[in-house]
């Protein structure tokens, strides 16, 4: 991602973006803003009216799915960046409904590792069928080709905030 030209270069500080640039990079961002949390909203309103559960529980069991052996509760909060705190909570929740369970972890006494229980593994493969399907219906009015090309181009957007975000940390260390 790194160029020969300094951190202020390809951050374009050494000159100002045009004001037509910078609105339709705002504009763009809020867009994106937008639809994120209004497909958010939506798979979370129907998670909750099937199956009484939040979304940030169904993360939760999707993490926990695909690590079978389980994780700590530090590990649960990274992938899900989220605090501590936060993961009790949800774990809680979650361990009074009896879809997941903790555990001593095998060679370290002082952590806890949380995993799905045999109920809960086979509710959330039942919720992963129709999140699914309700993610399909959110992007009826796309093609495939659209699906791809968003994709590609959201790709390209996530790559450039990384690039932005290492600049910064740049002119930050160097200043």
């Amino acid at each position: 991602m790194s160029s020969n030209k300094s951190p202020q270069m390809r951050l374009g500080l050494d000159k100002a973006p045009s004001r037509s640039r910078a609105q339709k990079a705002t504009r763009l961002w809020l867009r994106m803003l937008t639809a994120s949390r209004t497909i958010e909203e939506e798979i979370g309103r129907r998670l909750r009216d099937e199956y009484g559960i939040s979304l940030a529980r169904f993360d939760l069991m999707a993490v926990l799915h695909r690590h079978e052996e389980g994780l700590t509760m530090s590990e649960v909060g990274r992938h899900l960046r989220v605090s501590g705190g936060n993961v009790t909570g949800l774990v809680d929740r979650l361990e009074k409904e009896g879809l997941v369970a903790r555990q001593q972890h095998p060679s370290d006494r002082r952590s806890i590792v949380v995993c799905l229980t045999k109920r809960g593994h086979g509710i959330f493969i039942d919720m992963a069928k129709h999140h699914k399907e309700w993610v399909a219906e959110i992007f009826a009015w796309l093609g495939d080709h659209e699906i791809d090309e968003l994709y590609d181009l959201l790709t390209t957007a996530r790559d450039s905030a990384l690039d932005a975000a290492e600049q910064h940390n740049e002119i930050k260390e160097a200043g």
